[in-house]
């Protein structure tokens, strides 16, 4: 009986959560009422208490390891961005041609999204072109490529999206080969969609009259140099700091925010606090994304209960026996994912096969991490990187899909058999 209700539990909380915009109630409400009210009836009924309770303490400290370390990046992210940052990248871009602006523009999203995270990319990079493109047919095209590179761009690192940092810190997969050996397909998965759009794409670039710098805060050029390369090298910092001293990458995210925090306390010194308030740690900590934070954090307490009752176990026996070839199942979970969120069905599966069954650094999660982390580009709403696009500039999800989806589409499955290809040929 407990199986049923959960199960029921997580389809009706996986329905709200998808029609978000429709019922107008904000996901991580419908997450955290899935997330408790599946563990409610599994103490329910459960006839010793104990054990149910020792266990959700376990996979609260597994969440919590998850949601912390989202937290503390969101928060060095939020602060580069408070001392203008990113104009760094904006004061570099002087080209004139659309095609070329159009390469550059794929290119940094590729790389920015691997170090920082495809949403927060797609954000940084929208907001950049707003400035270089004065229509808006360009500007949706662009902002769809954006999309496309910022996901492609975030699978292949271990903190460029969610669902691979989920499996980095489940120790699924390790920060050296998911690097190297997702690199090369991800990269086609950018490659093949931009090579394709810059037939569509016209030039000359007609510079935009209302281009101009953000100042929202004054910032000097030292300060807003020196807080974008200390925040990027902080965030690069915390695969070598889990690969020498062999701790949770959660304490090198905490070391690189006291860091972070330590060097604005010392830049901002004798300010006066309006000012230096607002170019805080603790400004930018108000400033996060709270309400994802808790989405996240409803959605893995549902999982870790649909887990603890055996039904991922279940599920997983009925994937193996009725689709025997992994790669089709994986694939099958890529194109799920531009469909419903990619975090739970990454948690999902993390619950249904074991490291036990799928070692560290096994083929299947490898895989799993590309498919997962690019095909939410197949449609607008699959990834966090396509809604926060569509809210900027107001992306229509029809639009979308007669202009970019195929795009999407073709980069997916050609950096699926990159990858499948130099799997066989190289055992990589």
């Amino acid at each position: 009986m407990a199986e049923i209700l959960i199960t029921f539990i997580f389809i009706a909380g996986y329905t709200a959560i998808a029609l978000e915009h429709k019922i107008h109630i904000n996901k991580a409400a419908s997450a955290l009422i899935a997330g408790v009210l599946s563990w409610t009836v599994f103490i329910a009924f459960s006839a010793i208490k104990e054990p149910v309770s020792e266990m959700l303490v376990e996979h609260l400290g597994d969440v919590a390891g998850i949601l912390f370390f989202l937290l503390s990046a969101m928060t060095i992210v939020e602060l580069i961005d408070a001392h203008d940052g990113f104009d760094v990248i904006n004061e570099r871009i002087r080209t004139k041609n659309k095609r070329v602006l159009l390469w550059i523009i794929s290119i940094i999203s590729f790389f920015l999204s691997a170090f920082l995270d495809n949403l927060t990319t797609t954000i940084v990079m929208i907001s950049l072109i707003r400035k270089l493109l004065p229509d808006q047919r360009d500007r949706l095209l662009f902002a769809g490529v954006i999309v496309i590179a910022a996901n492609a761009g975030g699978a292949w690192s271990p903190m460029g999206d969610v669902t691979t940092t989920m499996l980095w810190i489940g120790n699924q997969i390790t920060a050296w080969n998911i690097v190297t050996r997702l690199f090369i397909p991800s990269l086609v998965c950018m490659v093949i969609p931009v090579l394709l759009t810059t037939f569509f794409v016209k030039n000359p670039l007609i510079p935009n009259p209302d281009k101009a710098k953000s100042s929202r805060i004054h910032t000097t050029r030292f300060e807003r140099n020196f807080v974008f390369w200390a925040g990027i090298l902080s965030l690069l910092s915390v695969p070598l700091f889990k690969t020498l001293t062999h701790l949770p990458p959660l304490m090198g995210m905490l070391l690189a925010l006291g860091i972070m925090w330590v060097i604005t306390e010392i830049i901002h010194y004798g300010k006066n606090e309006d000012d230096k308030g607002k170019l805080s740690v603790a400004h930018a900590l108000r400033k996060t994304d709270a309400p994802t934070i808790l989405f996240f954090l409803g959605i893995l307490l549902c999982i870790s209960a649909m887990g603890s009752v055996g039904l991922l176990e279940k599920w997983a026996g009925y994937l193996t026996t009725w689709i025997r070839s992994e790669s089709i199942i994986i694939l099958l979970i890529g194109l799920l994912s531009s469909i419903v969120d990619n975090v739970p069905l990454v948690a999902a599966v993390q619950g249904m096969y074991p490291l036990s069954f799928y070692p560290t650094d096994h083929f299947f999660w490898e895989f799993l991490a590309y498919t997962t982390g690019t095909g939410g580009s197949i449609l607008v709403i699959g990834s966090a990187a396509g809604v926060a696009a569509m809210g900027m500039e107001k992306i229509n999800f029809i639009w979308y899909l007669k202009k970019i989806s195929w795009l999407a589409l073709v980069g997916y499955f050609a950096g699926a058999l990159v990858y499948l290809a130099q799997h066989m040929i190289f055992h990589l």
